[in-house]
């Protein structure tokens, strides 16, 4: 089911994880960004369009597998994410077995439920590009490297309003790329100085996981996660809700995902062998 969350601005929430997918009306079709998870819900999802037109054009935030799914339902629109992650994504394809390491990468509850065809199937976008290329409203692409290589944020300015891929979630805790990054605490913390600079431009935000929220709540998880990662980074103390007494029935796994990285990043600051 869409729920408007601004004029213009749509979200379709998926049941196991979360996960937003969002929604922008244009004049001739719509913007489809990050849809998901599982057949059933993009069909229900290509249902729920028809009255706002074809899909003209989708984005994927950035490339984790649950960002990067399609269905032939919504159609041959031109799918659009920055040029790094269609990189990563073209390199992850050209292995024989991608498909099989794709399936192991998916909750078992969804795995016979997740078309795979269509997985990671992007244009990049030439580094620096400032406006999707749509025939809708103006939607500006922020990169950065917080969370995972060629990750973006955008901002669909008449509408005001944020899409913040897997960022400033209030369910999960900030997973910066501990394996991949030179310097996964600075890219973090870099990553959410670029949503600061334009919270005064939006009123609504959405996270790629967990609730919508408004521009006060979008400063408060921004000083949120910029605490949890410096606790991160310094060794501690945390002082988080989502990892709590007052997390939510069924997301108590979260704590076990802060634990290892919590133990992740220590390898990392001491320099053990052959471990990051």
């Amino acid at each position: 089911m869409l729920t408007a969350v601004a004029d213009g601005v749509l979200v379709h929430r998926s049941a196991l994880l979360q996960n937003n997918t969002v929604v922008v009306v244009g004049a001739e079709g719509v913007l489809v960004v990050d849809p998901g998870l599982t057949a059933a819900e993009m069909r229900c999802l290509a249902d729920d369009l028809r009255p706002f037109g074809p899909v003209a054009a989708g984005f994927a935030t950035h490339p984790d597998w649950d960002h990067v799914l399609w269905h032939p339902v919504l159609g041959d629109a031109p799918r659009y994410g920055t040029a790094a992650a269609a990189a990563f994504l073209e390199e992850f394809r050209s292995h024989t077995d991608w498909r099989e390491r794709a399936r192991e990468a998916l909750p078992p509850e969804i795995a016979e439920d997740v078309p795979l065809e269509p997985f990671g199937l992007i244009t990049g976008l030439p580094p620096g590009t400032a406006r999707l290329p749509w025939q809708g409203p103006g939607v500006r692409m922020l990169e950065h490297s917080a969370h995972a290589v060629g990750h973006a944020a955008l901002v669909v300015a008449t509408c005001r309003v944020l899409i913040g891929g897997d960022m400033l979630s209030d369910l999960f805790v900030p997973m910066p790329d501990i394996a991949g990054a030179g310097d996964p605490v600075a890219d973090y913390l870099a990553g959410l100085r670029v949503l600061e600079d334009v919270a005064g431009e939006v009123d609504v935000f959405v996270p790629g996981h967990g609730s919508v929220c408004d521009a006060v709540g979008l400063r408060e998880r921004i000083a949120r996660d910029r605490a949890y990662m410096v606790a991160l980074r310094d060794g501690g103390p945390f002082d988080d809700p989502r990892i709590g007494d007052a997390v939510p029935p069924g997301w108590e796994w979260v704590g076990d995902l802060h634990a290892a990285q919590v133990a992740a990043y220590a390898r990392r600051r001491e320099g053990t062998p052959g471990e990051s």
